[in-house]
C-alpha cells in the first residue's frame, strides 16, 4: 500500500519537470504557452476542483459560506500580495515594465501549494482503495506536465533567470512526493479539504486570468492564442472526464 502511491508520485515528479523542461526549451515561444497555460488552469478549476467542492459539500454536508469565504480570502491574499510587491518596487530602474521576480516566486509558490495538495490527494485515494489511488493518479499526472510548464512560465515571464526558474521548478515537481508521504503520517480532515479547495482554485483563477493570459496577448494577439486557451481548457474537461 506504501509503495504505489510513492511509485505514482515518482512518475508526477518527472512528468512536471519535463512539463518544465520544455517550457524552458520552448521559451522563444513563451506566449503560446502561457496561452495554453491559462486554458490549463481555468480548466482545473471549473472542472477538477469546483465540481469536487460540490461534491464534498453534497456528501458531508459543509456549510458552503465557509468554502467561498476561504474563496475570498484566496483572491485577496494574492491580490494583497502582488500589489504590495510592485507598489514597492515599481521605481526600480531594473524592473521598469512592473515585472518583478517576487511576483514570479509567488506565484509558482502557489501552483507548489496546489502540486503539495494534489500528492495529498493521491495518498488519501490509496488509503481508500488501490482503484481510487490509481484513477486520481493518473489524473494528476496528466496536468502536472502542464504544472511545470506554468512554474518555468510565470517565472520567466517576471524576468526570473532560467536557472532560477528551474529551481523553482524542481519545487514544484518535487512537492507531490511529500504530499504523498505527509499522507503516512496524518489524515486531512473533511473541513480542511473544503477550506483548501476554495483558497487555492481562486489562487490558479487569480494567476490564469490576471497574470498569464493578459500576458500572452500583451505583444502577439491572435486567434492562434485564443485557440491554444480554449485547447489547453479542453484538454483539462477530457482528462477530468475520461481518466
Amino acid at each position: 500500500m506504501i509503495i504505489e502511491p510513492l511509485l505514482f508520485s515518482v512518475v508526477t515528479f518527472a512528468s512536471t519537470f519535463l512539463g518544465g523542461l520544455f517550457a524552458i526549451k520552448f521559451k522563444s515561444k513563451i506566449h503560446y504557452i502561457m496561452a495554453f497555460a491559462a486554458g490549463v488552469l481555468l480548466g482545473i478549476v471549473a472542472f477538477d476542483i469546483f465540481p469536487e467542492i460540490i461534491e464534498q459539500i453534497k456528501t458531508y454536508n459543509f456549510p458552503t459560506i465557509w468554502v467561498m469565504v476561504a474563496l475570498v480570502s484566496g483572491f485577496l491574499v494574492f491580490h494583497v500580495l502582488e500589489k504590495t510587491i510592485l507598489i514597492h518596487s515599481h521605481t526600480d530602474e531594473h524592473f521598469p515594465d512592473h515585472k518583478h521576480p517576487h511576483v514570479g516566486v509567488a506565484s509558482a509558490l502557489a501552483l507548489a501549494g496546489h502540486s503539495f495538495m494534489d500528492g495529498v490527494a493521491i495518498g488519501l485515494g490509496f488509503q481508500v482503495n488501490s482503484m481510487i489511488g490509481v484513477l486520481i493518479a493518473i489524473a494528476v499526472i496528466s496536468h502536472d506536465f502542464t504544472d511545470g510548464m506554468n512554474t518555468v512560465a510565470l517565472m520567466l515571464n517576471h524576468k526570473n533567470t532560467d536557472k532560477k526558474a528551474k529551481l523553482f521548478l524542481y519545487v514544484t515537481a518535487l512537492t507531490p512526493v511529500l504530499g504523498v508521504l505527509s499522507t503516512l503520517f496524518f489524515s486531512v480532515p473533511e473541513y480542511f479539504l473544503f477550506l483548501y479547495l476554495g483558497f487555492f482554485s481562486v489562487f490558479l483563477l487569480y494567476i490564469g486570468a490576471s497574470d498569464i493570459l493578459p500576458e500572452a496577448h500583451s505583444e502577439h494577439s491572435s486567434y492562434k492564442l485564443i485557440g491554444l486557451t480554449v485547447l489547453g481548457s479542453l484538454f483539462i474537461f477530457i482528462i477530468t472526464r475520461f481518466m
